[in-house]
């Protein structure tokens, strides 16, 4: 009897821990939606709608499971958010676009708290993330900042993907939008997914752009997102992201079970062979574009706007669709067939302030250079830290061919800065309610609210109607990889996983 009550002593300090890893079992299952009745009651009915029987029937059409994983891309300059998800195939395709309906800032990364600016890279969102009570009816935090912002010392929070169509450094859409996104994550995490992915880039990886964007001291930044984005693309699979030496490094594996170190050297890695060379392939012909267009002196764009962020074209024709006859604006009156309400408070951009971008003339290769040596223009993948296009983009690595699977860091250069210049002040948006009442939900309807436009002067709210390098390249819209034959570059990479915040911490 002795022996008994001895072990049942010895044993108490076991039972107290298991008892407290049940609990908290308990507690990450209700966040990732295995939830009981009373405690799913508990949350607002925003969070718990159902996908509409047209998102069902778009997700059978494309072959597709509303339980399976999903990536998020989001493009600045285009304002758009695309959902992708895997086929029955296993390969990711796009489910469906999104028009964005306001984002703030800049093209260029979030570096500090303040700064309006909404972050680009790479996000991993986690069931944590996801907050059902935001005062923007529904929202997922990206968790900024993640592995490579926080080498890179950058610093703020609470920057989201939410609705109420406005935004403080953060991606807003309509209330109806987010209510079908939030839902597609939250089947996905019912369905046994523990996170999703977001790709938050500048502009669609495109030659035009990159061309357009030379002159952006972000450009090498965005070299590394391009790397990512391209990979993504070419195999299209599941992402995997790192950070080393303070840059991304995508679908690596460490050689010798070594581990990434956000701020050390990169160990020697493994990339998978044939994503490797489908990747250098597509770079290559992407930099050949690239180098057609320098030469054909395409016009540069402005590093700053002045105009706050952006808005997709259909929200902003609406929104510029309701004005003061007396000041010469167009009144249209005809209805609008919106994707979602635009609240009467949404400020849109500014219209452009500053002139365009001047191109140094060292910037633009010899025409007789191009003339006689086409090959070389053609290579100009940067596989020489000698070639003008390579001098044009580089970041200061050289950049090894290579097309085998094995790759060795490269421990001799040093990622140049990444911060953005500092962003002239912008207006604030009227102030908002602190929370929206939770009984709202979206109307079937797509129809602008409405309420009458205010008085003049001031913004006019709607109402009704292996390699170790990455090279500068674009990406194509998702379509076939060009056959132009190039050897991969050393990829300068950069990516990590976002860390995960608790609920307790929104703010919006």
């Amino acid at each position: 009897m002795t022996l008994s009550m001895k072990g049942l002593a010895l044993n108490r300090p076991l039972s107290s821990r298991f008892l407290a890893a049940a609990f908290a079992t308990a507690i990450a299952a209700s966040v990732a939606g295995c939830v009981s009745d009373e405690v799913s009651s508990r949350l607002p009915s925003r969070a718990q709608q159902p996908l509409k029987p047209a998102t069902l029937a778009l997700l059978e059409e494309k072959g597709m499971s509303k339980s399976s994983p999903m990536v998020i891309r989001l493009f600045k300059q285009e304002s758009e958010l695309e959902v992708w998800k895997p086929t029955r195939e296993g390969r990711y395709e796009l489910f469906k676009s999104y028009p964005i309906c306001r984002w703030s800032g800049e093209l260029g990364p979030k570096v500090k708290e303040g700064d309006r600016q909404a972050p680009e890279g790479f996000y991993t969102i986690v069931p944590g993330l996801m907050n059902p009570r935001s005062s923007y009816y529904l929202a997922f935090n990206t968790g900024f900042p993640n592995a490579f912002d926080r080498a890179h010392g950058r610093s703020g929070g609470d920057l989201m993907v939410h609705g109420d169509c406005s935004s403080r450094g953060c991606y807003a859409m309509t209330d109806e939008q987010i209510a079908e996104i939030y839902t597609l994550g939250r089947e996905s995490f019912e369905g046994g997914q523990r996170s999703f992915q977001v790709q938050a880039y500048p502009f669609r990886m495109t030659p035009e752009n990159l061309a357009k964007h030379r002159s952006n001291p972000n450009m090498a930044f965005w070299r590394m997102l391009k790397e990512g984005n391209d990979q993504f693309l070419v195999s299209r699979k599941a992402l995997k992201v790192d950070v080393c030496e303070k840059k991304y490094v995508f679908n690596a594996t460490p050689v010798g079970g070594a581990k990434f170190d956000p701020v050390g050297l990169c160990p020697s890695y493994e990339v998978p062979q044939d994503i490797a060379a489908a990747t250098a392939q597509k770079r290559a012909a992407d930099d050949a574009k690239v180098a057609a267009l320098l030469h054909d002196g395409v016009t540069p764009a402005p590093v700053k706007t002045g105009a706050d962020g952006g808005m997709h074209p259909v929200f902003l024709a609406a929104v510029k669709g309701i004005g003061d006859p007396a000041s010469g604006d167009v009144i249209r009156t005809e209805p609008y067939r919106l994707p979602g309400t635009i609240p009467a408070h949404v400020v849109p951009p500014r219209e452009p302030s500053v002139a365009k971008a001047v191109q140094p003339d060292t910037l633009k290769p010899e025409k007789s250079q191009l003339e006689s040596k086409p090959n070389e223009v053609a290579a100009a993948s940067a596989t020489g830290s000698g070639s003008w296009f390579n001098r044009l983009f580089g970041s200061g690595e050289d950049t090894t061919a290579s097309t085998t699977a094995s790759v060795q860091a490269n421990h001799t250069e040093s990622t140049q800065a990444l911060a953005s210049p500092p962003r002239a002040a912008a207006p604030q948006p009227p102030i908002r309610p602190t929370e929206k009442p939770a009984s709202h939900s979206p109307s079937s309807g797509y129809a602008l609210t409405s309420a009458p436009p205010p008085a003049r002067p001031g913004a006019v709210p709607v109402t009704q109607p292996g390699s170790h390098t990455a090279q500068p390249t674009t990406q194509a819209r998702p379509g076939a990889v060009a056959d132009t034959a190039a050897t991969a570059p050393a990829i300068g990479v950069i990516v990590g996983a976002a860390p995960v915040l608790g609920t307790s911490s929104f703010a919006r």
